[in-house]
């Protein structure tokens, strides 16, 4: 840790919400209580109007700032955005960020044990969708008394999160912020998501889903799996600057033993995964974003699915990536003009494909700073006006 930085959080503790009612899943099935592992970042004002909702994407978790002790050397998730004088600046705000339902960073999912059968949830833990981690969302925020959130913000999955708050909880979110995201994903993407999970599946370790009960692990298809999605959030020009056609080993004249060094980067970011994400929780994630759509219940009209909606948008988006398009998120604010919502947007541009938005770019984080900031004077001078007609 960088203890002389003077824009860092510094030691982070996380922290556990346990939920002891029955929860109710979209899909008919409930759990008898839950947990939630979630962080926080600043300080709740006393009317606790200050409070900005971070989402996270498939691989995230709640840890997004910060360190958890003073010998780590890598910060949290979006280190980058979240800190004092950042642009999700923590002098003025209070930031929360989970680890939602179906994670494997703490939260209850399928490494938890189930309280029905004492034993592991496994592969018998409930699909969880979108509209469900919202839901469980809303909760935690209830527990910590936030009513309302100056902004919900996500990035690729998180951002879908943030749409879903908008739609669910239209009273409860001044603004949403949608980064690098889409409305649904493409039949190109649930082609992705299916190769990955098939890669875990038909591993030998994977055990039907059981592997923990044999002491395994699918390393093998978890690690294919996540070179395979790693190679999507990346784009052709980042991969060129990156690495080109450079060797990392072996006699390319004789062709013997030759690995290039893209393959030793993806080889050694598969290795990684194994060793901190459990394979049933890819599974489920994956499936949670191929599952999303909130225009289907509105006869695939996405501008309706949006019309209840209360909040002021920002939808960003990159140049280079084609896991999540520019295209995409213009479907987004095309459907939010139809509905005459207020919405910004703006593609900024990159060499770096999907993962722009975990990113320092400076006229990505310039927008998302002075969009954050507006709706909080926004939010602020609202309260006050409310405040001053009830007192008529």
């Amino acid at each position: 840790m960088d203890a002389s930085a003077d824009n860092t959080l510094g030691v982070i503790e996380p922290q556990l919400y346990q939920h002891s009612e029955p929860f109710a899943l979209q899909n008919g099935q409930q759990l008898n209580g839950y947990e939630l592992v979630f962080e926080s970042y600043g300080k709740l004002n006393s009317d606790r109007s200050n409070a900005i909702l971070i989402c996270h994407a498939l691989s995230g978790h709640h840890h997004a700032a910060g360190f958890h002790s003073m010998e780590d050397t890598k910060p949290g998730w979006w280190d980058a955005c979240i800190g004092p004088g950042k642009s999700i600046d923590t002098d003025k705000f209070f930031v929360l960020s989970l680890n939602n339902l179906g994670g494997c960073h703490g939260s209850t999912g399928p490494n938890s044990i189930d309280p029905t059968t004492g034993e592991i949830f496994g592969p018998n833990f409930p699909n969880i969708v979108v509209k469900d981690w919202v839901a469980s969302q809303a909760q935690l925020a209830d527990h910590l008394g936030i009513k309302k959130f100056v902004a919900v913000v996500g990035g690729s999955l998180g951002g879908m999160q943030a749409m879903q708050w908008s739609i669910d909880f239209p009273e409860r979110v001044h603004a949403a912020v949608l980064i690098a995201s889409a409305a649904k994903l493409t039949a190109q993407n649930i082609a992705f998501n299916e190769i990955a999970r098939q890669a875990i599946t038909t591993d030998e370790d994977y055990c039907a889903g059981n592997y923990q009960q044999f002491n395994k692990n699918p390393d093998k298809g978890l690690m294919l799996a996540r070179m395979v999605g790693h190679v999507t959030y990346l784009s052709e020009d980042g991969m060129k600057t990156k690495f080109d056609r450079e060797i990392k080993s072996g006699d390319f004249e004789h062709g013997k033993d030759v690995e290039f060094q893209v393959e030793s980067y993806l080889h050694h970011q598969g290795r990684a995964f194994t060793q901190y994400f459990d394979a049933n929780t890819y599974l489920l994630m994956t499936r949670a974003l191929d599952y999303f759509d909130p225009a289907r219940e509105f006869d695939g009209d996405l501008t309706r699915a949006l019309e209840k909606t209360m909040a002021k948008f920002l939808v960003l988006s990159f140049s280079t990536d084609w896991r999540f398009s520019p295209e995409r998120s213009q479907e987004i604010v095309d459907a939010l003009v139809r509905a005459r919502k207020n919405v910004a947007s703006a593609i900024i541009e990159s060499e770096h494909g999907h993962d722009s938005f975990l990113l320092p770019i400076a006229r990505y984080t310039k927008i998302l700073g002075a969009f954050l900031e507006r709706s909080q004077v926004e939010l602020n001078q609202s309260s006050k006006l409310q405040k001053a007609q009830e007192l008529v």
